[in-house]
C-alpha cells in the first residue's frame, strides 16, 4: 500500500510539472490545445485535493480509492499528451 502511494504521489507531482511547463508554452498554441488543456489543467489540483486525506489510509476501500485515482492520473497524462501533440510537442 505504500508503494501505490508513494507512487501515485510522484505521478501527481509530475502532473503538476508537465501542467506548469505547457502553461508556459500555451500562448503558441491553437484554440483546439487551449481548450484541452483548459479541460484538463484544472483536474490536477482536484486529483492532489482527493489524495492528500488518503495519505493514510489503509485496507480495501483505500486500495480501490487508490486504483481510481491511478486512473485518473493516467487520464490527465494522456490529455497532456494531446495538449503537447497539439502543439507539436514531443512527450517526455
Amino acid at each position: 500500500m505504500l508503494e501505490r502511494r508513494a507512487a501515485l504521489e510522484t505521478v501527481i507531482e509530475k502532473l503538476q510539472q508537465e501542467r506548469d511547463a505547457l502553461r508556459v508554452k500555451m500562448h503558441l498554441a491553437g484554440m483546439d490545445a487551449k481548450d484541452e488543456y483548459e479541460r484538463i489543467s484544472g483536474r490536477v489540483d482536484d486529483l492532489k485535493t482527493q489524495f492528500e486525506p488518503l495519505t493514510g489510509a489503509v485496507g480495501d476501500t483505500a486500495s480501490n480509492v487508490f486504483a481510481a485515482l491511478g486512473l485518473a492520473a493516467d487520464e490527465l497524462r494522456l490529455g497532456f499528451g494531446r495538449v503537447r501533440k497539439a502543439i507539436g510537442e514531443k512527450s517526455e
